[in-house]
C-alpha cells in the first residue's frame, strides 16, 4: 500500500504541473494542508520534502512553500562546443548551456577584485601558490526573464592581469574578457574541463534561488595561454542539477578498435 504522504506528494506535483500553483506562487500552508488532507504536519512534512528533493518547491522560513521558477521548463543540454557570441556588438564566447544568439542577465551586480586564492585545488590548476592574490571575477547569470542559471567564479593568473589589466570591467558582450586576454598575447586559449556533483553550500543555493537539498553540478574549467602553453584562467561554474544535462560524444581508444580486421564481414 502506498504511504500516504507518497499519495499527497503526487496530488501536489499534479496540482503544480497542472497549473494551478504556478511557478513563484505560495501553495497552501501547513494548517491549511493538514486540514485538507486530514493528516498530521509530519505527514505534510514528508510530502513536501519528497517535491523539494525533486526540485519543485521551496520551502522558506517567514515566505512559505514557494514553487520554483522554471520547474516546467526543459533541461538545457551542456555539450562541448565553444561559440562566438553574435547577440551584442562586442566580441564574445558562449560556453556550452548557452547559444551564440542570446544575451544573458545578471542578477546580482558583477564583482571583480584581487583576493587570495585559499582554494588549493583551484590553485594547483592555475599554477599559482595557495594564498596568492588574484584577480577573482564573480557572476551570478541566466537567460533573460529566467531565474538565475549559474554561479561562475573566474580567477586569472596574475600575468594575464599584467597582460591585459583591463579584464577587470565588465564589457558588454559575454566572455569579452577572454578576448582581452587573446589579444594581449594569449590567443589562442583552450579550455578543459572537469565535472562533479555535490550539495550547494547555503549561499549558493540562496543565489540559485534552490533547496539547500538539491544538488549543483561544479564544473571547473581550466584555460591554457596559446602563448606560453601555461594555465591563464580558471572558472568554476556552479548549476542547479535540475537545469542542465551534459551531453558527451564517446571515442573509441586504440585498444577498443576492430579486432577482426581480416574478417569477411568487414569487407
Amino acid at each position: 500500500m502506498t504511504a500516504r504522504y507518497r499519495e499527497i506528494a503526487a496530488e501536489l506535483r499534479r496540482k503544480i504541473e497542472s497549473g494551478e500553483y504556478p511557478p513563484g506562487s505560495n501553495m497552501p500552508g501547513y494548517d491549511e494542508l493538514t486540514s485538507a488532507y486530514g493528516v498530521g504536519r509530519g505527514v505534510i512534512r514528508s510530502a513536501l520534502s519528497l517535491l523539494e528533493a525533486d526540485g519543485l518547491i521551496q520551502v522558506i522560513k517567514k515566505r512559505g512553500i514557494i514553487v520554483r521558477h522554471g520547474t516546467m521548463r526543459l533541461r538545457r543540454p551542456r555539450g562541448n562546443l565553444v561559440k562566438r557570441n553574435v547577440a551584442t556588438g562586442s566580441p564574445g564566447y558562449s560556453f556550452p548551456s548557452a547559444s551564440g544568439q542570446e544575451v544573458w542577465a545578471h542578477h546580482i551586480k558583477p564583482k571583480a577584485s584581487f583576493e587570495p586564492l585559499t582554494d588549493p585545488r583551484i590553485a594547483g590548476l592555475l599554477g599559482v601558490p595557495v594564498g596568492a592574490e588574484v584577480m577573482r571575477r564573480f557572476r551570478v547569470t541566466g537567460p533573460v526573464a529566467e531565474p538565475p542559471f549559474q554561479i561562475n567564479i573566474s580567477w586569472i593568473h596574475p600575468r594575464g592581469v599584467e597582460d591585459a589589466p583591463e579584464v577587470a570591467s565588465q564589457a558588454e558582450g559575454p566572455g569579452d574578457w577572454l578576448y582581452r586576454l587573446e589579444r594581449a598575447g594569449h590567443w589562442p586559449i583552450s579550455w578543459m574541463e572537469i565535472h562533479r556533483a555535490r550539495m550547494p553550500t547555503p549561499e549558493e543555493a540562496a543565489l540559485l534561488q534552490i533547496p539547500s537539498i538539491l544538488p549543483v553540478l561544479e564544473i571547473v574549467r581550466v584555460g591554457t595561454s596559446g602563448g606560453d602553453g601555461k594555465p591563464i584562467e580558471v572558472t568554476e561554474y556552479i548549476v542547479a542539477s535540475d537545469r542542465v544535462e551534459t551531453v558527451h560524444v564517446l571515442h573509441r581508444d586504440e585498444s577498443a578498435q576492430d579486432p577482426w580486421p581480416d574478417d569477411e564481414t568487414n569487407e
